[in-house]
């Protein structure tokens, strides 16, 4: 079977979005398209300006030749071009060097990606690496990406769908049910209803995306040895345990809490398919210890799918040429697949 051929199973392209210009989104979405031979990276459309990736490429010397290209001409272009769909905002960052000021082509990039997504023109929106700060330096009013993702999928005059963070990789995936909070709000903001809500978003989306057909799910204690009877902290029989069996009595396949310490060694990633951590940390230590440069970040519980590198804009060392591109590559596939899946499951 030819290249070309081999494309064409794709029925539409993924929406790759820029990330911050001056990090090492554009190098990264260089390389994955020179990789498509060799990771079976499918079909993907960049969305923003062409220049920035001719730019980047010409000054990493990386032979990508570039095209504008409408949505719906991507799959064919792809196997000789990379396929831009150009944001209409000129794109002038430099490597290394974050301005507020390419704020709105970043968010221009996320907004396209989902409304194709929408509309049929894309099966799935990968996000390239964004810098918080840099956009709130221009205003920007969302905790983060994946919040911003939930609030463009909400249907109007309904609240946003609760998006929820999955850390996948082939070793473990992980959910924080809290994420980009302070370690001394965790245990204020840390509810039954919100894990019981966390869980049965995991356990729909493992079946529906990833094709577990019964989902098993393991929680982790909040406190050192699962708060060992309440002697070291309440919250573990007070909040976690009443959840488990809520999620239980509803036919998920829940157990815990769990010690932390003692859920991420092999013989324990084998009883699980996905361990709900009550804390940012607590998730992301683990896998990036396993896995750190094939995790990906997956946010589940949205009306389509979105994956994205596991790892940040990487501002140090970007036009550098030393960026790997690894986790991009893994988000790519398995975007493709989790689309997949859920075109079957909802034929």
């Amino acid at each position: 079977m030819t290249a070309r051929r081999a494309y064409r199973t794709e029925v539409v392209p993924i929406a790759l979005t820029q990330g911050d210009p001056a990090g090492i989104g554009p190098e990264l979405t260089l390389k994955a398209w020179l990789a498509r031979h060799e990771r079976h990276i499918p079909p993907f459309v960049a969305l923003t300006d062409p220049m920035l990736l001719r730019r980047t490429a010409e000054h990493l010397g990386l032979a990508v030749p570039i095209a504008e290209v409408a949505p719906g001409a991507a799959i064919d272009a792809f196997v000789d071009v990379l396929p831009v769909v150009p944001l209409g905002l000129p794109v002038m960052a430099e490597a290394g060097r974050p301005d507020p000021g390419t704020a709105a082509a970043t968010l221009a990039s996320i907004d396209q990606a989902v409304a194709l997504v929408r509309s049929g023109a894309a099966s799935a929106v990968v996000t390239n690496p964004i810098a918080k700060r840099v956009l709130y330096a221009a205003g920007f009013r969302h905790p983060g990406h994946t919040e911003y993702l939930a609030a463009l999928a909400a249907t109007p005059g309904q609240a946003a769908p609760l998006p929820v963070m999955m850390l996948w990789s082939e070793a473990l995936a992980v959910v924080p049910v809290t994420i980009h909070v302070p370690l001394r709000a965790v245990p204020d903001l840390l509810t039954t209803d919100l894990i019981v809500e966390t869980g049965r978003i995991v356990a729909r989306d493992l079946a529906r995306r990833f094709g577990v057909a019964h989902p098993r799910l393991a929680l982790a204690g909040l406190n050192p040895h699962a708060g060992e009877g309440g002697v070291l902290g309440r919250e573990d029989d007070a909040v976690i345990a009443p959840a488990v069996e809520r999620l239980c009595r509803e036919g998920i396949d829940a157990r815990g809490p769990s010690p932390a310490d003692t859920l991420f060694h092999a013989r324990a990633r084998a009883t699980y398919d996905a361990v709900l951590a009550m804390y940012h940390d607590q998730a992301l230590v683990p896998i990036k210890t396993i896995a750190f440069d094939e995790a990906v970040n997956v946010t589940l519980g949205l009306p389509f799918v979105r994956t994205s590198p596991d790892h940040g804009t990487a501002f140090d060392i970007a036009g550098r040429g030393v960026a790997r591109p690894d986790s991009l590559c893994a988000a790519l596939v398995l975007a493709a697949r989790l689309a997949a899946n859920e075109r079957q499951a909802g034929a």
